[in-house]
């Protein structure tokens, strides 16, 4: 065949093209294993980072299984519906069915002078993409013991501050039951307070849309959880 030829060129890319599919596919598929890995041991690591809560990359699974002492779902009423599984659910997929349907992942965290933490995940949107989260609650049901937060994409120097310990940490001691009220955290310009009196942190400057995008989150992500938490608070 002409070397020359257009058909030659054709058949060449078309060759190239498969072969190259191909070796990427079957990369991609002896990889799998170790990129799920990796991605359970982040998705850890920022579990029990929202109950101040560290370790190295090689030793963190070591970690999450001394401290999480046990994982559930919970349905919007309350009741554990499943009492494995938790990790395994897909957050950002529940976060836009109703919220009567949600599964609700809970990790129980025992930690070493044997206080119990209840730890919810977060999901929402940010300025450019994505933004999640986990929340630690102390055993009555109501006070923040931590808090994590992280995004895809924002903008860094503002809404990309929200993973910054300075704003996390604002959390720390914020209440979401006022009387048998049930009202998530606030995020406000600082300065400002909200006008229903619930407890609020302060935002990012510059990251307003972000800022907002945290307060709707914690709002859509932990309001499935009231009844939950309202147990909690009864025991």
């Amino acid at each position: 065949m002409n070397k020359q030829s257009n058909v030659y060129t054709i058949i060449y890319i078309i060759v190239l093209v498969v072969v190259v599919g191909a070796a990427l596919a079957l990369t991609s598929m002896s990889l799998h294993d170790r990129q799920q890995a990796n991605a359970d041991a982040d998705k850890m690591r920022q579990i029990l980072a929202s109950v101040h809560l560290s370790a190295p990359t090689s030793e963190i699974g070591t970690e999450f299984d001394r401290y999480i002492t046990s994982q559930y779902i919970v349905d919007e009423s309350g009741a554990i519906v499943s009492d494995n599984g938790a990790f395994s659910v897909d957050v950002a997929a529940q976060s836009k069915v109703e919220p009567a349907k949600r599964k609700l992942p809970v990790y129980e965290c025992t930690l070493a002078a044997g206080d119990v933490k209840y730890i919810v995940p977060l999901y929402g949107a940010g300025l450019w993409g994505p933004i999640w989260g986990y929340v630690a609650f102390n055993s009555d049901g109501s006070t923040l013991y931590g808090a994590y937060f992280a995004h895809q994409g924002e903008t860094p120097g503002l809404g990309a501050e929200i993973e910054k310990p300075q704003f996390s940490d604002q959390f720390e001691g914020k209440t979401v039951f006022h009387g048998d009220k049930f009202l998530p955290i606030a995020v406000v310009k600082a300065g400002q307070k909200p006008l229903n009196g619930e407890d609020y942190v302060d935002g990012i400057s510059g990251g307003t849309i972000t800022s907002k995008g945290v307060g709707a989150m914690l709002d859509s992500s932990l309001t499935p959880y009231a009844a939950f938490l309202s147990n909690l608070r009864s025991k």
